[in-house]
């Protein structure tokens, strides 16, 4: 009740601190690399204006991957950036199972200057559009 009565007497507070976490998510979403649909990688890929970086682990990599993706895992990227500096003038795709790790991988990226998308819903998004793996 106390609750409401302050949302009621207080709206212009609660608007504005409303926006500053809407723009606040938004910032830290681009930041991390903006998302990016399987067809518009797939485009990037065949006119190599973009390379495909696949930040899961060494097995579900080897299970199958997105033909031409490079290899480093989430949890090595930031030691093997050396790796990555003959693709700075291309797009970065940041891949990953489902999303979970794209994020922080793509900060570091953009930290380091790179420009950097994220493929959105992941490996898993791309199997669903029966889009081609290989192993």
């Amino acid at each position: 009740m106390i609750f409401i009565e302050f949302l009621t007497q207080e709206w212009l507070l609660v608007t504005i601190l409303a926006a500053l976490i809407l723009v606040y998510a938004w910032r830290e979403r681009v930041k991390n690399g903006r998302p990016i649909s399987p067809h518009e990688v797939t485009r990037m890929l065949n006119d190599e204006s973009g390379v495909l970086l696949d930040v899961r682990d060494k097995a579900e990599f080897n299970a199958g991957h997105i033909p031409g993706a490079i290899h480093i895992p989430h949890s090595k990227v930031s030691t093997e950036l050396g790796q990555l500096e003959q693709y700075r003038d291309k797009t970065l795709v940041v891949a990953d199972k489902i999303g979970q790790h794209a994020g922080n991988v793509g900060r570091v990226l953009g930290q380091n200057g790179f420009e950097v998308r994220r493929l959105s819903g992941g490996i898993a998004e791309w199997q669903s559009q029966n889009l081609p793996l290989v192993k």
